[in-house]
């Protein structure tokens, strides 16, 4: 018997890889760009410096294509060199171990860029979160009729929610997070059931908490929340022994971690980013902002668009139950708070700490919150329907997950007329105009969103304007413009960079492909200055006008117009980060 049940759970997990693998190589295939920390991590893991605008020679001075994909790829004369993945964690925020997988894997493609290292390891971690996952809902889920069935289903759900594909396409340690928050779990439960001498469980458990510490700190607050709880059980069942152990393994394993990245420790207390975290925990002012737009970026990358549609349907059970006095008969679960409590503490700390409001602080965790909205949903449902209905009820939902990425789509386009879809903003300054134009036809209700410093109202608006629910790190937007930069690479581009707003590494994939570009920072736009950068080149087909943000693009592009005596001007894209434009 155990053999047959053992070799259901391989053909299901086997059936889960399958599909899930696919689904993420067709969406690392449209994978058209990359975000600037998706650069940094391949830079951390390869260059010899943490920014290659640490470079003395990186402004104002012309380079080639090779200048920008050495900080991208690792070359011939790097391959055996792993010293950058330590010096440059040192220096950054991060810990370790990611970018060492990550150089790794960069290894096996030498000599130029390429996203697929970055995601085939990603893709390789999600096997491992998958089975992870699998076998928790089995823990959950294990006094249910069919849970194993219902167990793989879950499993294969919440594998292709937006978070989850986000997870696995973004070139970031998140996804490593990930496993070692659902391994860390998954170690704790079977520590429940464990009797007598446990000691390969601790070590096990050991390793997984120096694992996740080498990882990401967030990962401290997941398990943080998880020894307190284990902490207080054994003292309340006075298991001193116990405890004895399990802090000692703990505290070794804490040891061997600092032995090895002694920095943790300033960068946890004494780094700009750790002091950014401990002020953000005692800024109760900014907490409420943060939770509530926190909850729409789970409701839309964690359940695909269907948290509120599924509080309502359990606002509605519980009212049920309430109204027709029915009483809870189920066993008590002894696994779901060890589950429920890390996983709501994670979110709501990382809400609240996470320097930008992003769904990237809350990936590790989006899995287990909705697995566990489900697990609710199915609780409050054993006594009131019959198992049939229940399993129709749970079938509804995972379609609605499926289907609510393309409903929402539909909607939007109804909403947002074709012809203002269609428009384009032209400068900087022509956003302003149609964010007051979409405001006012759309009623989208947005007033909210000012005084969130975080997210000006502008991007907010603009991207509600093309806005697609789909996987953001895949960046199908991009794709036009990726193709017309390399289909045009022998044009010169020119970068007229503010350094208040430098994020140069959001457009550092564009400039790997460009034969020749210049990045000028902080120049006065005069034509004298224009015609000195351009003295000799070829602009017989045109130039390339790279603007960041919060400049005068129309005027700008007049200088340059004036200056290289260019008629034509065609408005190109909105980058992460700037407008480009070509002139010719």
């Amino acid at each position: 018997m155990k053999l047959k049940s053992r070799k259901k759970d391989i053909l299901f997990i086997l059936i889960i890889l399958i599909i899930q693998t696919t689904v993420f190589i067709i969406a690392g295939i449209n994978k058209s760009y990359i975000h600037m920390d998706e650069a940094y991590s391949l830079g951390l893991a390869s260059y010899n410096k943490v920014n290659i605008q640490q470079n003395e020679d990186f402004y104002n001075t012309w380079h080639n294509k090779e200048y920008y994909e050495d900080y991208l790829a690792v070359n011939e004369n790097e391959i055996g060199n792993y010293k950058p993945v330590f010096e440059n964690q040192k220096n950054d925020v991060h810990p370790p171990l990611y970018y060492l997988l990550l150089r790794i894997a960069m290894g096996f493609h030498v000599g130029s860029y390429s996203k697929w290292p970055g995601l085939i390891l990603n893709i390789i971690i999600y096997i491992f979160i998958s089975i992870f996952t699998y076998l928790i809902i089995s823990k959950l889920l294990e006094k249910e009729n069919n849970y194993k069935e219902k167990s793989a289903i879950l499993t294969l759900i919440s594998s292709l929610t937006l978070s989850s594909i986000n997870n696995a396409m973004y070139i970031r340690m998140y996804a490593l997070a990930t496993l070692n928050i659902l391994i860390t779990t998954y170690l704790h439960l079977k520590l429940l059931d464990a009797k007598g001498k446990n000691y390969k469980l601790l070590l096990l458990i050991g390793v997984s908490a120096l694992i996740g510490s080498l990882t990401h700190y967030y990962y401290l607050f997941y398990l943080a929340i998880l020894f307190i709880m284990f902490v207080i059980k054994y003292i309340k069942e006075k298991k001193y022994a116990e405890l004895a152990k399990y802090i000692a393994t703990i505290f070794l394993f804490a040891v061997i971690s600092l032995i090895i990245f002694p920095y943790s420790i300033q960068h946890i207390f004494f780094g700009y980013r750790g002091q950014g975290v401990l002020s953000n925990l005692i800024n109760i002012s900014e907490t409420l902002k943060n939770l509530a737009v926190y909850i729409l970026i789970i409701d839309v990358d964690a359940f695909n668009n269907t948290l509120f549609i599924m509080a309502l349907l359990i606002l509605g059970i519980i009212i049920y139950r309430k109204f027709k006095k029915y009483k809870q008969i189920n066993e008590k679960n002894k696994y779901v708070k060890y589950v429920l409590v890390p996983t709501l503490f994670y979110t709501i700390l990382s809400a609240i700490s996470s320097p930008w409001l992003e769904l990237r602080y809350i990936m590790p965790v989006c899995n287990l919150l909705f697995i566990l909205a489900i697990y609710l949903v199915m609780q409050l449902l054993n006594n009131v329907v019959k198992e049939k209905t229940a399993n129709t009820i749970l079938i509804i939902i995972f379609m609605l997950v499926f289907l609510m990425p393309f409903v929402t789509n539909k909607f939007i386009n109804l909403v947002i007329g074709k012809e203002f879809r269609n428009e384009k903003e032209t400068s900087y300054s022509s956003k302003a105009e149609l964010v007051q134009k979409l405001k006012a036809e759309s009623n989208i209700p947005i007033d909210i969103f000012p005084t969130i410093e975080e997210i000006p109202i502008d991007n907010i608006l603009l991207f509600i304007k093309n806005l697609k629910i789909e996987p953001e790190v895949i960046y199908s937007n991009k794709k036009d413009i990726t193709e017309f930069i390399k289909s045009n690479a022998d044009l010169p581009a020119l970068y007229l960079l503010n350094s208040k707003n430098d994020r140069f590494l959001d457009e550092i994939l564009l400039f790997s492909t460009l034969n020749e570009s210049y990045i000028a920072k902080d120049i006065e736009y005069s034509e004298e200055n224009i015609k000195s950068i351009m003295l000799n080149k070829d602009i017989s087909k045109g130039i390339l006008i790279f603007i960041n943000d919060v400049q005068e693009n129309e005027n700008i592009i007049n200088v340059v117009r004036k200056a290289l005596k260019l008629e034509n001007v065609t408005y190109l894209k909105r980058l992460n980060m700037c407008d480009v434009y070509l002139v010719k």
